[in-house]
């Protein structure tokens, strides 16, 4: 054997490079992902913040569903006025609401400053659904909408509400379902202002 052929015993393993690191290098990337990690966490609490507020929305959703199964039964006829008045209610206010209300709040008077409430604070807010009548209601629910509603939307809840059994018996299917269809429309894509 010729002593300058080398033999596999003395083959050594070649080493492998060190890993490369998935951490950014420089600051401007540090930047970039502090920027996205921001980003994330104010689109989850905002839309947190809108599942949240939309509570009402998915409670009234639900009842509604559970209405409209019902729908040849008197008494859920009846509450589909009354659940459209209470989504009403539940809305957040507007800003014009929002300041109505407060300018509701009573004001304490102190020693230094002899302040009274104004007469404003003993008359509801001028948007308040709870006090609307027919053509009010009527406007108010087309203003909070996305789609027309029809024109006579407004007297239709006010038949279910206040006319007799026997006439609200007489309804066509039809109509009743045309009613619960357009009032799971209003409550699902009706405009809160923010």
């Amino acid at each position: 054997m010729n002593p300058n052929i080398p033999s596999i015993d003395q083959l050594k393993e070649m080493a492998l490079p060190t890993p490369v690191s998935y951490a950014p290098q420089t600051w401007g990337w540090w930047a970039l992902l502090a920027i996205f990690v921001l980003a994330v966490l104010l689109v989850s609490a905002r839309r947190y913040w809108q599942w949240r507020r939309d509570r009402y929305r998915r409670e009234a959703l639900a009842r509604l569903a559970e209405l409209q199964q019902r729908s040849n039964d008197l008494n859920a006829l009846r509450e589909l006025p009354e659940l459209l008045k209470r989504v009403a209610l539940s809305m957040p206010p507007s800003s014009s609401v929002g300041a109505s209300l407060l300018a509701m709040a009573p004001v304490q008077s102190t020693s230094n400053l002899k302040v009274t409430t104004s007469s404003r604070a003993s008359s509801p807010p001028q948007e308040s659904p709870a006090a609307l009548g027919t053509a009010d209601w009527q406007a108010y629910l087309q203003r909070h909408s996305k789609q027309p509603l029809p024109a006579d939307f407004s007297q239709q809840l006010a038949l279910l509400a206040y006319a007799p059994d026997a006439t609200l018996r007489d309804l066509p299917n039809e109509q009743r379902q045309a009613l619960f269809n357009t009032c799971k429309t209003w409550v699902e894509r009706h405009h809160v202002a923010a």
